[in-house]
């Protein structure tokens, strides 16, 4: 049940894949508290993914956009505003993908044509996507922006690899283009650290089951699942956040703030057989 948090707004929601997403559960709850909405992703994503059945189901045109292409994203706001009949209210960047990742490539020994595209897909896009709309004066007075993060642009994560550096520039965007779109235009730009989610991308960190579980198990909360940051959106996007910007907002149960909890403690990982080349060498990138 909707409390008409997002009445009368328009929104733009960017990376809903399959029901997995988050950017999918995002999407359906802004519809269900009034926002009217399109949908953006890739073609291949759009072609290969269920994101026309969302569609339909929203009313939701999808608007298939390369978020590193400028021209493209023009399209999606230009787009946008006549399906929608005016200016954006909210932005949603839900966009990851490190080719780094998908070959098993460790992080001291990166292919660098494939770093610089996991930084222009995970991070550069948002301030892409950003500067664009501002350009066209495409986003509302008072409007609100958001990137999915996580906790390793902070930390150390064994496995997020180059990933990590994609998410500390998605945060430091954030910062920078908050203080300027908040003194012009009123503007808020977030980022929300989100805990380890089993969604398609998240699918593809090496160990993300055992991160997930250790997560778990160190937050007094627990996991913050994909519906529970869909909510936590919703009230970024509304009016109840006017004054919150330029902040990185952790999600994650309290994860951010825990050294090690007994739970944790107590379910250690004995054998790293798993993680041994074929010489028994231990492999930590």
């Amino acid at each position: 049940m909707g409390n008409n948090l997002l009445q009368g707004k328009r929104g733009v929601i960017f990376g809903a894949l399959n029901e997995m997403s988050i950017a999918w559960k995002v999407a359906e709850r802004a519809v269900e508290e009034g926002a009217k909405i399109t949908l953006s992703n890739t073609p291949l994503a759009v072609r290969m993914g269920t994101t026309n059945a969302l569609g339909e189901k929203l009313n939701a045109e999808i608007i298939p956009a390369d978020a590193t292409s400028v021209e493209d994203l023009k399209t999606v706001f230009e787009r946008s505003q006549e399906v929608l009949g005016g200016k954006i209210d909210f932005v949603l960047h839900s966009i990851g993908m490190s080719p780094n990742v998908r070959k098993k490539r460790t992080y001291d020994d990166l292919d660098y044509e494939m770093l610089n595209t996991t930084l222009d897909i995970s991070a550069v896009s948002f301030h892409k996507m950003i500067q664009t709309a501002k350009k066209m004066d495409a986003i509302e007075e008072g409007g609100s922006i958001l990137a999915l993060s996580y906790v390793a642009a902070q930390r150390t994560f064994f496995g997020y690899n180059d990933m990590a550096d994609a998410k500390s520039l998605l945060e430091s965007i954030a910062r920078s283009f908050g203080y300027i779109y908040g003194r012009e235009k009123n503007v808020r730009v977030n980022t929300i650290s989100q805990s380890p989610t089993m969604t398609t991308a998240g699918s593809g960190v090496k160990g993300i089951e055992n991160l997930y579980d250790f997560a778990n198990k160190m937050s007094p909360l627990g996991n913050a699942s994909a519906d529970e940051c869909a909510d936590y959106c919703i009230v970024m996007f509304s009016d109840l956040t006017k004054k919150v910007t330029m902040q990185n907002l952790f999600h994650d149960g309290g994860f951010s703030n825990m050294g090690m909890s007994l739970r944790a403690m107590n379910q250690y990982e004995k054998g790293l057989d798993d993680y041994k080349d074929e010489h028994g060498k231990i492999i930590y990138g």
